[in-house]
């Protein structure tokens, strides 16, 4: 690690000042600085582990990728005529089925879509309805006498 860096995990004006400052504008970020400070030189093995992990994974799924890919679609062949036949013929029968699995989840989408679309427009319709009936001017007649209503404030 570079010790003449401005930044690294040490007691440094520099460090000191961003972790005060850090815990200032918003208290996780002091602490993270805290922590770096600490704990930062640690950082190298930590990192030289993660990667040696995720490495180890992803050599995994690449290897079941380049299995999948000679089983799946890929033009390996076993060598024994008749199994590749029944083979290929077995692959073009399921990518059939996809395809019309496919298309009956396309109309199924295309119904659903519709019905929601109905039941929205049966909705607004009912809600139009409905307030057109409470903003419908409604008429009152005065009560005989002076012309005056029951009102109290009407009276005074």
């Amino acid at each position: 690690m570079n010790t003449t860096a401005l930044i690294r995990p040490a007691w440094t004006p520099a460090t000191i000042a961003l972790m005060v400052i850090g815990f200032m504008v918003f208290w996780p970020l002091g602490l993270a600085m805290l922590a770096y400070i600490i704990w930062g030189d640690r950082l190298e093995g930590f990192k030289r582990d993660a990667n040696r992990a995720t490495d180890g994974i992803f050599a995994g799924c690449r290897r079941a990728s380049d299995k999948a890919h000679r089983w799946g679609h890929g033009s390996a062949r076993t060598g024994n005529v008749a199994f590749d036949d029944w083979r290929e013929k077995e692959l073009e029968r399921l990518a059939e089925e996809r395809k019309r699995l496919d298309d009956m989840l396309e109309e199924f989408d295309n119904y659903a879509r519709e019905l929601r679309r109905a039941k929205d427009q049966d909705e607004f319709d009912r809600f139009m309805a409905n307030r057109n009936k409470s903003t419908a001017p409604t008429t009152t007649t005065q009560p005989k006498g002076k012309g005056k209503g029951t009102n109290l404030l009407d009276e005074a």
